[in-house]
């Protein structure tokens, strides 16, 4: 017998079967909720917002104040002044900020209008002037035992480029720029192929080395030689970046536990010839678009639950200025364990000193430099950060170099020890000296300027051992034709 079928009959089957499959291949739904809560309010806007722990809070945004640069008219600094609970604060909108207590609720702003009216991309979902996350009093802004820190490396080992910090490392700031490329996720610098990146959050591969599971088209993912993504049980996607290399074992569709090591920090890709790892994660927000969940605050409240440190300096983000410009110098964002700084010791690029959380500098001459600061709690314990500042001379044609120097391994260092250095300029041919703080003489290496951004020997390699514990302030620079130069500092502690 010869059954016959129609084909709207075989049309109306095959369909069924891609929709079968479609709702195999579709991401899974959230399993856990984040302590987290988002608003988006425009100014003069208030809402009722219930928190993780069933409160409710009113919060209200009352003001936007927003700071360009005289360069590319890029936003510097964006402040909120909002409303909790009826207790009035001023919030800085990320850039190494973390969330504030007030009105009984803590607070935080990792984003306002500013930001996208000038960028070339819409990394945040933001369709209001400001976003505001909103935690219970004495929550933890990420859940413990649900993330850690991404990098086996210390805490501002190198440089960094965080959330709203505009494009520095790689030479990227310029003065002539029509958009401007914000950081909205976390670049962690560090030394290429040595630094191991590990799983934050357990997770579901779902794109690893141009490989990416069906049924994802429509999220965040953006499949790349380079790049892996990780799917969360809150529904977030994380994104890893730059690999020097992924272990086999990170494949799409496979699981990571949270730790496991997924390979080595490079800097393939769109990485701008700096190695780095960029971290950042997208998630469903107030707008109900895709955006970037500002992760600085679960990076910082993990390494500290993991690492302990006593103290922790920041005197970042970067500046970039004219000659002849005054700048506020800001290491006020330092943090004690213990909830009480006594000292901060800043040595300047010329020698001098000053003292004090914050204060204004003018500088004279073009070329990129670090300001050293040393931080100390009431113990005595101590932490260094360095301020980066590239200045720009009068013509806006002639940039000055840039320079990124990285180190491994950064913990745990014993005297004798062998420790790896790598440097690399920007913006021209390469040759850089070390002082490594120790009395031994300078070393000199020449690496290739950034002439090709991906090229494998790139930075220029040295070793060093240091004799005595300590703390050493390593020195590397460059110097080009026109006499301007490049510095930058890392700060090694030897146990």
């Amino acid at each position: 017998m010869i059954y016959k079928t129609s084909f709207s009959t075989l049309a109306l089957l095959a369909a069924a079967l891609l929709s079968l499959s479609a709702l195999h291949a579709a991401p899974p739904e959230p399993t856990q909720e984040p302590t987290l809560r988002a608003v988006d309010l425009k100014i003069g806007e208030a809402a009722e917002v219930k928190l993780a722990d069933g409160s409710v809070a009113q919060v209200k945004l009352l003001d936007l104040q927003e700071k360009t640069d005289t360069m590319a008219h890029a936003v510097r600094q964006a402040r909120v002044k909002v409303a909790v609970n009826g207790a009035e604060v001023w919030l800085t909108s990320a850039n190494y900020h973390l969330p504030q207590s007030v009105g009984g609720v803590q607070i935080d702003c990792p984003i306002t209008r500013g930001y996208n009216a000038n960028s070339g991309e819409d990394s945040w979902g933001l369709v209001a002037d400001a976003r505001l996350r909103l935690w219970p009093a004495g929550a933890p802004w990420i859940e413990p035992g649900t993330f850690v820190y991404p990098l086996k490396q210390r805490w501002f080992a190198t440089m960094t480029q965080f959330s709203n910090e505009p494009t520095y490392a790689d030479g990227g700031d310029k003065p002539d720029r029509k958009k401007i490329y914000y950081h909205n996720d976390l670049d962690f610098g560090g030394c290429e192929g040595l630094v191991e990146v590990v799983a934050a959050t357990d997770g579901l591969v779902v794109s690893a080395r141009n490989q990416t599971l069906d049924g994802y088209s429509l999220t965040p993912v953006r499949p790349r030689y380079d790049v892996v993504y990780v799917l969360d049980a809150r529904g977030w996607y994380y994104r890893y970046s730059h690999f020097h290399s992924i272990d086999e074992a990170v494949q799409p569709g496979t699981r990571v536990k949270m730790g496991q090591r997924m390979g080595l920090l490079g800097k393939e890709g769109a990485s701008g010839g700096w190695s780095h790892l960029h971290f950042g994660i997208k998630s469903r927000q107030p707008s109900g678009k895709w955006g970037t969940q500002e992760a600085y605050a679960f990076a910082w409240q993990s390494y500290v639950r993991e690492h302990k440190p006593a103290v922790i300096a920041v005197a970042r983000p970067h500046h970039l200025i004219h000659v002849g410009e005054t700048i506020t110098l800001d290491a006020s964002k330092s943090w004690a364990a213990s909830g009480k700084i006594a000292r901060y010791e800043w040595t300047l690029s010329d020698g001098t000193q000053k003292s004090g959380a914050s204060f204004e500098r003018t500088y004279t001459k073009a070329g990129s430099t670090s300001e050293i600061v040393k931080v100390t709690d009431d113990a005595g314990n101590t932490s260094y950060d360095f301020a980066i500042v590239q200045v720009i001379g009068d013509d806006q044609v002639n940039i000055p170099p840039a320079i990124h120097p990285s180190f491994s391994p950064t913990m745990n260092l014993k005297p004798g020890q062998e420790i790896t250095f790598k440097v690399r300029t920007y913006r021209d041919a390469g040759g850089e000296t070390w002082d490594f703080g120790d009395g031994t003489p300078p070393v000199a290496v020449t690496s290739d300027g950034n002439a090709k951004a991906l090229a494998k020997d790139g930075y220029a390699v040295t070793t060093h051992r240091f004799a005595k514990a300590g703390d050493y302030i390593v020195k590397v620079e460059h110097v080009n034709a026109r006499g301007e130069k490049a510095l930058a500092h890392l700060w090694v502690r030897v146990e």
